[in-house]
């Protein structure tokens, strides 16, 4: 143990921007598939509807949910460093085989066996950075970390302006593979080990972790109420997430703009949300977590109803950017939340969990954006639809309770 705590200090600087790394290419596989929507489409051998591209991304998310409620209990069990690395590995192998695809079955397959290595990415992640960051930073240290999300998510949004006119919709898997060839070298010789027992992990929580199976504790001792309500708000949150990257582009269109506008609106959205995760966290580590993530998500449904008014110029996306700022970190603000609301031992469990459950709402969202435009009024019903469910979130997290949060702040700032 002694080796391991010299070994994670030596690399402890390592540790964000690796995981950044990691969760970027995540934000790669968020807005991919809504890029290339649009062409899929349009591919005459495939035959697809807004139905079937939507069971598409229902298999593949149901593989990222599985992958994360997985991966949390593997890595606070086995280490967080051997689970990132087979994470990465798995999902950067299986995103390249996307690109040759010979039609929708085989496609929806690797979709989903991706999904499994991409769902460990991001709770293996938020745990490693939530340990090693500075205590009483937990709310930026989370929002910091969650940019490369989107900063991915802008990333591809931008290269499929580009790509797909001017090669194919393939070239955007092989795109998205390669930056594994430089970042799991670097993940194999400078990501530290973090396991159950090292670092912060009090000997009260070491003989907890031994004794109780990780994701049992996430429902006793008081916590059952709290998990039920973080479960609730990350369904909300990740219906808007992926709802909205999955389905933005051809919801635009179906306002009557044309593909380049729809593509640009989706690289607008996201900047938004690397904006607004710079803002989220400092306000969160400011005012408190509870009141910023409440007041997150009740701007987001202002924001997301206002989509509904056909703006001219650029009013459009102003619009689309500030439902970026609010909609994205608010989701993001349940995760940080969470990460200082259980202890350090089921901390990887706790995320996993939140992230796993949650992707039940990432499945949903783009089914109901399918089934919006099935039937033809997505425009302007999608996004009133989305603004009730982030007013669901606001709800959800109000179940918290002000107790639970205020004990938890107040530790932070002890320890800091």
């Amino acid at each position: 143990m002694a080796d391991a705590a010299v070994h994670g200090d030596r690399h402890r600087g390592w540790v964000a921007p690796l995981c950044w790394s990691a969760v970027a290419l995540e934000g790669f596989d968020l807005v991919v598939l809504g890029v290339v929507l649009p062409s899929l489409l349009r591919e005459p051998a495939w035959g697809l509807t807004p139905g079937t591209a939507s069971l598409i991304s229902v298999v593949g998310l149901l593989g990222v949910m599985v992958g994360a409620l997985s991966a949390g209990p593997l890595a606070d069990l086995v280490g967080r460093r051997r689970a990132m690395l087979l994470t990465v590995v798995s999902f950067s192998v299986l995103t390249l085989l996307c690109a040759f695809a010979t039609g929708p079955v085989v496609f929806g397959l690797l979709r989903f066996l991706a999904g499994l290595g991409l769902g460990g990415v991001l709770p293996v992640a938020l745990a490693m950075v939530n340990e090693f960051g500075r205590a009483g930073r937990g709310g930026s240290a989370t929002t910091t970390l969650m940019t490369g999300y989107h900063a991915g998510a802008v990333l591809t949004a931008l290269l499929g302006i580009w790509v797909i006119p001017s090669l194919t919709w393939r070239a955007m898997f092989v795109i998205g593979a390669l930056p594994a060839l430089v970042l799991v070298p670097l993940v194999a010789a400078r990501l530290p080990e973090s396991l159950p027992g090292a670092g912060r992990v009090t000997p009260a929580e070491r003989t907890g972790a031994a004794r109780h199976n990780p994701v049992a504790e996430l429902v006793r001792g008081g916590y059952l109420r709290s998990s039920i309500a973080f479960w609730a708000a990350s369904f909300m949150g990740l219906l808007l997430v992926y709802g909205l990257n999955t389905w933005l582009p051809e919801i635009m269109r179906a306002a009557g703009y044309e593909l380049g506008a729809a593509l640009a609106l989706l690289l607008v959205l996201n900047v938004g949300a690397v904006l607004g995760l710079l803002l989220a966290g400092r306000v969160a580590d400011r005012i408190g977590i509870r009141t910023t993530t409440i007041g997150w998500f009740s701007a987001a449904a202002l924001f997301l109803a206002l989509l509904s008014i056909r703006l001219p110029g650029l009013g459009v996306y102003v619009s689309v950017l500030l439902a970026g700022v609010f909609v994205f970190s608010s989701q993001v603000l349940v995760y940080a939340w969470v990460s200082r609301h259980y202890p350090a031992s089921v901390r990887a469990s706790a995320l996993g969990a939140a992230s796993g459950i949650g992707r039940l709402g990432a499945i949903s969202g783009p089914l109901i954006g399918g089934a919006l435009l099935g039937a033809g009024v997505a425009y302007p019903w999608g996004f009133y639809a989305f603004a009730a469910v982030a007013l669901l979130g606001a709800v959800a997290v109000v179940g918290v309770g002000r107790e639970a949060a205020g004990d938890r702040d107040t530790a932070d700032s002890t320890r800091a």
